[in-house]
């Protein structure tokens, strides 16, 4: 394969030895097997020709970008070739005339933030990878982040899509424009389709101008429910922070425990706000007096964007720390209607007590995607299935969903089929044939 891959690449960017192929076989969730091949393209130009090369012979193809999934979606678990996009790094324009930035599938999506912000520009979707994840990552899984609360996520900030397709197609779908409407929205179809139904090499994404003034706070409440009730009060003080995340109290003792400060029982919540200088200072303020009469029993308030940071560092640690905690922990992305916010925290609770497991809870309260973990020894994790079938079954009889931002992959799909009623599995099914007739990419996935 190797050899007939050199009339489209150069040598030195197919990656044939087995120790350099295993540095792009797994992602944050799975350690997969080794590729047979790894090609590293440049330009558009060259994953067509790749595509093409793959799709005459019904070869397996799976897009990889940093690696940062969560659900095994990178993992090339039917070997063939592994098309990693990293190369593709280029940031080419960030207009201040247009509020767009253009850039290639491999941009980390923290560059992006940055050069967005000397601008005095703002790209709103922060996922907690946005330093090491890439834009075409967080386009294939539709990523959210903890400003999804006010600002939305990844698909609300894509403009224009350039696609290759299973047989090398290339597409440009959309564009500049803020708002259009011709023909079907084929541009969302490619938002969150995991890799399945074409390869994104370039977006045009949607900026703001970056709001003058951020204040945050942090708050501790006795429990997680009290926690819970507690975000249900700023949103019935009319109040809309641009983030709004929980922790429970076993999240927050296992990231005191990691930095060494005295253990405390009590359950997490942070807030923050963004707007005008004067409007932001009110409305954290209002914010406070909310959860002051809600029960916090400690605020810290953060009025400078330093400060802002740094309670953030927090928040940020919170799933580090407890995979520190010798335990392997599952994440699960659930998300639950946000009037279940304050029974999905109790029954983690009951859950984990019923099958003698630790359950750690954190996430984007405002919007109800809550990061139910898993804390597991060697010797419960075969009964891993058993407690997701349980939680999973009780989402979805909520209403909620069993993935909210890290998508199904390999992590999710045996619960697939109960996410979507079979209609809705056939649609999917008729849309991946339509597009990948031979079913190259991505393949071995949930579909």
């Amino acid at each position: 394969m190797q050899h007939e891959l050199e009339k489209f690449l150069p040598a030195n960017r197919i990656v044939t030895n087995l120790s350099e192929r295993a540095a792009f076989a797994g992602d944050k969730w799975l350690a997969g097997p080794t590729p047979d091949v790894v090609v590293r393209p440049r330009t558009t130009a060259e994953v067509a020709a790749v595509m093409r090369f793959a799709h005459e012979r019904a070869i397996p193809v799976t897009t990889r970008g940093a690696g940062w999934g969560y659900v095994g979606g990178a993992v090339s678990n039917c070997g063939g070739i592994c098309l990693s996009l990293d190369a593709m790094n280029s940031l080419s324009e960030v207009s201040e005339q247009d509020f767009v930035a253009v850039v290639e599938a491999g941009v980390v999506t923290a560059e992006l933030q940055r050069a967005a912000r000397e601008k005095g520009l703002f790209y709103p979707p922060d996922p907690a990878s946005s330093a090491h994840s890439t834009l075409g990552g967080n386009i294939a899984t539709n990523a959210g982040g903890a400003r999804c609360l006010k600002y939305g996520v990844t698909r609300n900030y894509v403009l224009g899509l350039e696609v290759v397709l299973a047989d090398g197609t290339i597409v440009n779908l959309g564009g500049r424009n803020h708002k259009n409407k011709t023909g079907f929205d084929l541009l969302s179809l490619f938002v969150g389709s995991e890799g399945m139904l074409g390869v994104v090499t370039g977006a045009t994404l949607k900026l703001l101008p970056h709001p003058p003034a951020r204040r945050a706070l942090a708050a501790v409440f006795a429990d997680i429910s009290q926690a819970a009730e507690a975000v249900w009060a700023v949103f019935a003080a009319g109040l809309l922070p641009a983030a709004l995340e929980i922790a429970d109290e076993a999240t927050f003792a296992h990231f005191l425990a990691q930095r060494g400060l005295p253990p405390q029982r009590g359950a997490h919540v942070l807030v923050e706000v963004d707007g005008q200088i004067a409007s932001a200072r009110a409305e954290i303020a209002e914010n406070e007096a909310v959860l002051r009469g809600a029960g916090a029993r400690e605020i810290e308030v953060a009025d400078s964007e330093i400060e802002v940071e740094a309670l953030w560092e927090t928040r940020r640690q919170f799933s580090a720390a407890l995979s520190a905690s010798g335990k392997i922990k599952l994440n699960e992305d659930i998300v639950v209607p946000r009037g279940k916010l304050v029974e999905l925290v109790e029954f983690a609770r009951i859950l984990g007590e019923k099958h003698g497991v630790e359950v750690a809870c954190f996430g984007h309260a405002g919007d109800g995607n809550i990061h139910v973990n898993l804390l597991l020894d060697s010797a419960q994790l075969e009964r891993a299935e058993a407690i997701l079938d349980e939680l999973f079954a009780q989402i979805l009889s909520w209403g909620g969903a069993i993935t909210g931002e890290h998508g199904i992959g390999l992590a999710k799909k045996r619960w697939w089929p109960s996410a979507v009623s079979p209609e809705v599995r056939a649609l999917h099914q008729t849309v991946k044939a339509a597009l990948d007739p031979k079913g190259i990419l991505n393949p071995g996935k949930w579909i």
